[in-house]
């Protein structure tokens, strides 16, 4: 699940501990690229949004079924082309470059954000 601050509300911690069968897992905060909806917004974006010069709010929300439609009539598996240890080195040097450039964070890079730990 991703950290947008709606799924941390008390109303969401009292269902979630009222029902331990469920296990959240967030993301890590930017790495959206991680929840495949995201990915599927950025592809719509990049492949029917971008291209066109939408006039009216019926013209964008046309463009956006005619690329659901498309995308429903030959769907496909999202492919991971690395591995998650390519993944996770990639990461790695993110992060290191990010503190080489800008200095050491004044709070951990991931934190913790359930009190499982998770």
């Amino acid at each position: 699940m991703d950290n947008y601050g709606t799924h941390k509300t008390p109303l969401i911690r009292n269902w979630l501990l009222k029902r331990p069968r469920f296990h959240v897992h967030f993301t890590p905060t930017y790495g959206s690229w991680l929840n495949l909806v995201e990915r599927w917004f950025a592809e719509l974006t990049n492949k029917q949004l971008r291209r066109g010069a939408h006039r009216s709010v019926a013209q964008l929300e046309a463009a956006i079924r005619e690329f659901i439609d498309a995308h429903h009539a030959n769907p496909k598996p999202f492919v991971w082309t690395k591995s998650a240890d390519e993944i996770l080195a990639s990461i790695a040097r993110f992060a290191q470059r990010t503190l080489d450039l800008h200095g050491a964070p004044a709070a951990p890079l991931i934190a913790r954000t359930t009190r499982s730990g998770h």
